[in-house]
């Protein structure tokens, strides 16, 4: 659906919502007001009508628009959605919900931002050029940045936004060479809906999350795979070590593979282009052998966008990393600090332990407890344990629970706290001055903090580094 055919809605007595008042919900409210060819700009102070489902402290922040044909509900019940043609929801909130499900099948229709911006770019059933989509469910955002990074480096202008951090209606009207797109699963289903084709799609790996969204782990799966599956890339690249991924047949797009002696893929630590020694990825800033194998993936989209990726491999030693993500911060008595706070899965916590496998660890875990399994995590313990563990957040208790007598014969040292700054003190006592403080809880940040930046730059703040230093996003945006 594109924005023309929103105002033709809104022209025929129909009416449009916007539900939800983040970033997400700004950028397509400023990009409807925009659109002045469409119809729904403002002219002489009078646009086409619009509802804002928003809370109620953020009504202050809409009313300061001073714009007189837009409306303010704070009430999103499935009587009021149900009284809209169209709504466009933010990524956060979950088709799922039972108000939003119960409007749909009284005739509303509810898309996203995403579908918006896909719909600009390219007819129904046509690919958008040069829109490369990346997701999966740990090492999306590394990839997606590393992607831009390179194709910068091979001198192309290249939009990186997405769940990133910059939604793409922001990015409505500017023009790139290519784009590096960064979904998650509470997008993929947009792209999807967009009815546009994405030129490529790159999937890193596919483990349980978000299940308190999605509402169970198949319709997870589902909709991650969607971008594959229902969205119809021109070209797929698959991590051929995921199994779900391996199984998938695509019949409508051309599948490459990485992570496999075929394709780009990793010998110890020298990257291979087949059997061709390209080179040591053991110096690069991609910590973790998972985000040095999604570089293979990085590589193999862009062989798909038609670009001799060998020659651009050795551009990634300037890649900077994200925050959040397996970031070391610094070292205080005698301990560093490393945040990876955007680690939610129980997997994600994984990957963090065996990037320090050879350092003494204390391990932070816990946080918003959204149904998610830990006991192949507790399993792994028995092996591959930590010094010592703290749990905390709403969901410790059924973790510590889980690692209890685990500890008790692997050996490690288990504690509970109440909040992050117990859970350091108690961390730091484990260790004595000597090791890594790693914040690696494999859960969602909600309740406690608005996100897991906010958790991270909590954390920051108590080892006594400044937040702010440490949360800017490299290359976000055009260049």
């Amino acid at each position: 659906m594109r924005i023309s055919q929103l105002e033709s809605i809104a022209a025929g007595g129909g009416r449009i919502a916007l539900w939800g008042w983040g970033r997400e919900g700004r950028a397509a409210y400023a990009a409807l007001r925009a659109a002045r060819d469409a119809g729904f700009g403002i002219r002489d102070s009078v646009g086409v009508p619009l509802t804002v489902f928003c809370a109620e402290d953020e009504t202050a922040d809409v009313l300061g628009l001073g714009d007189p044909s837009l409306d303010i509900e704070t009430v999103a019940s499935s009587e009021h959605l149900a009284r809209f043609d169209v709504v466009i929801k933010s990524p956060g909130i979950s088709p799922y919900r039972p108000e939003a499900m119960v409007a749909a099948t009284q005739g509303t229709r509810f898309i996203g931002g995403t579908a918006l911006w896909f719909a600009e770019r390219a007819a129904a059933g046509e690919v958008a050029a040069g829109t490369v989509c990346v997701t999966g469910t740990k090492g999306k955002s590394t990839t997606t940045a590393l992607l831009a990074h390179l194709l910068r480096a091979h001198g192309l202008r290249t939009a990186l936004a997405g769940n990133i951090g910059l939604p793409l209606l922001e990015l409505l009207d500017a023009d790139a060479d290519a784009w590096a797109i960064e979904l998650s699963s509470y997008q993929t289903g947009d792209v999807a809906a967009s009815g546009v084709r994405p030129d490529i799609a790159l999937v890193t790996n596919i483990f349980p999350e978000h299940l308190d969204w999605h509402g169970s782990e198949a319709q997870y799966v589902d909709d991650k795979l969607s971008l594959l599956t229902r969205a119809r890339p021109r070209i797929a690249v698959l991590n051929a070590e995921d199994p779900r991924l391996a199984a998938l047949a695509l019949p409508d797009s051309e599948i490459r593979w990485f992570n496999t002696r075929e394709g780009w893929h990793l010998r110890g630590d020298v990257l291979h282009r087949g059997d061709t020694a390209v080179m040591d990825t053991s110096g690069l800033p991609l910590p973790g052998r998972h985000n040095r194998g999604n570089l293979c993936g990085v590589l193999t989209a862009i062989e798909a966008l038609g670009i001799d990726a060998a020659p651009l491999a050795a551009a990634a030693v300037g890649f900077v990393p994200l925050p959040h993500r397996l970031q070391p911060l610094g070292t205080r008595d005698g301990v560093l600090w490393v945040n990876d706070s955007i680690s939610t899965t129980p997997h994600a916590s994984l990957a963090a332990l065996d990037v320090y496998r050879d350092r003494r660890v204390a391990l932070l875990v816990g946080g918003h407890d959204r149904g998610v399994d830990w006991q192949a995590f507790s399993e792994a313990m028995r092996a591959g344990a930590p010094h010592a563990i703290v749990t905390m957040g709403q969901n410790g208790a059924r973790i510590h629970a889980l690692l209890a007598p685990v500890a008790r014969t692997a050996g490690f040292e288990l504690s509970a706290a109440d909040d992050l700054e117990s859970a350091i003190a108690q961390a730091r006592v484990a260790l004595d001055g000597e090791g890594v403080l790693l914040l690696s809880p494999g859960a969602p940040s909600f309740g406690a903090y608005r996100d897991y930046t906010a958790r991270g730059r909590h954390f920051a703040a108590l080892g006594g580094f400044d937040p702010d230093v440490i949360t800017a996003i490299p290359g976000i945006g055009i260049a």
